[in-house]
């Protein structure tokens, strides 16, 4: 088994995945999700396919990545920290930019209430079953989750025998598929749903970083393909093969051809355009509808406002605010939360 590796060096293979996932999910908002929104609308004349198979791609991502910021926290402050300021900021002002352009266009069937944007604001929202600003933001609920569950398995266990706590987590999901009636709240919490393809993640990271083998891991895996397959349907088993099948080719280095210069800066900032994109997009696409425009010249409208918009949150508020709120913990004489490799979690 190779020895560890650096945990410094940058996949840039990753934020091309990343920036994959992307692309796919505004594709099929703006192709499928807009038009059961607005049946009324012009759109374009294809349909994405349906399902949540491009946000799976995200979970395995964050599998992986997570252990970039886990590698090298010393206290659960340090984590919290480092998770605030990747996420929050540019959330806040992605959420505040997409209630302001839905109010001026006077959109009213995606505008929700007061009580519901307060509880927004805090991005716990889905555990109070509130909806969201924006209906992209639902996989935040299940990313906070995960990221409670990864802390309180290094906190209270350590990471040496993670592998078999993922057979317990494993375990907590077939309860769950033979115990329907299970409180909603834990199935969250626990990230039951979506479980198997962190785990495809966390698997892969571990081989990459020389801690585990191939031949270790692939139990594991088989386990958690096996939990997609008894618990749900075979295209979700299918796309879990193929996460699976592309982190292997990633570990390997066999997806280095992903990695040209237009689809890594996606990535870099995909998580400031997944923020934005969805409802500012069809308030585009629905006005340029109205004024006559092709669905294809909205489309692209569409798109353009959704990447200038997701850049100027990354460069202005998600980058500087991050390293300002970094920089401000470590001045405090705490450990660094993630010191270095922040773009990566």
């Amino acid at each position: 088994m190779p020895g560890p590796r650096p945990s410094s060096r940058r996949l840039t293979e990753l934020d091309a995945l990343r920036g994959l996932g992307a692309l796919c999910v505004l594709v099929f908002h703006y192709s499928t999700r807009f038009h059961e929104l607005f049946p009324q609308a012009a759109h374009v004349p294809f349909r994405f396919l349906g399902g949540n198979y491009r946000v799976l791609l995200f979970f395995a991502i964050s599998g992986f990545a997570i252990f970039f910021t886990l590698d090298r926290i010393r206290t659960a402050a340090d984590f919290l920290i480092n998770r605030f300021a990747r996420l929050y900021p540019a959330y806040l002002v992605a959420m505040l930019l997409t209630l302001g352009i839905e109010s001026l266009a006077r959109v009213s069937q995606l505008l929700i209430g007061p009580a519901a944007i307060l509880a927004n604001v805090t991005m716990l929202q889905g555990f109070a079953f509130l909806p969201e600003v924006d209906g992209a933001y639902w996989t935040l609920t299940v990313e906070i989750a995960f990221y409670a569950c990864m802390l309180s398995i290094w906190k209270c266990t350590g990471l040496r025998r993670l592998e078999l706590l993922l057979l317990g987590w494993l375990a907590a999901r077939w309860l769950y598929a033979l115990w329907p009636g299970m409180p909603e709240r834990i199935v969250m919490l626990l990230v039951l749903r979506y479980v198997p393809f962190f785990i495809i993640g966390i698997l892969s990271y571990r081989v990459w970083a020389g801690q585990r083998s191939w031949r270790q891991q692939a139990p594991h895996a088989a386990l958690a393909l096996l939990s997609v397959a008894t618990i749900d349907s075979p295209d979700m088993l299918l796309a879990g093969v193929l996460l699976l099948a592309t982190f292997v080719a990633l570990v390997a280095g066999r997806l280095r051809f992903l990695s040209f210069r237009p689809l890594v800066w996606m990535g870099g900032i995909s998580y400031s355009f997944y923020l934005i994109h969805q409802h500012v997009g069809f308030v585009v696409m629905l006005k340029m509808a109205e004024a006559g425009y092709s669905p294809w010249t909205g489309f692209a409208a569409a798109f353009a406002v959704a990447l200038v918009l997701g850049t100027l949150i990354n460069r202005l508020v998600e980058r500087p605010a991050g390293e300002a709120i970094l920089r401000w913990w470590r001045n405090r004489g705490r450990s660094a939360p993630g010191e270095g490799a922040p773009s990566q979690a």
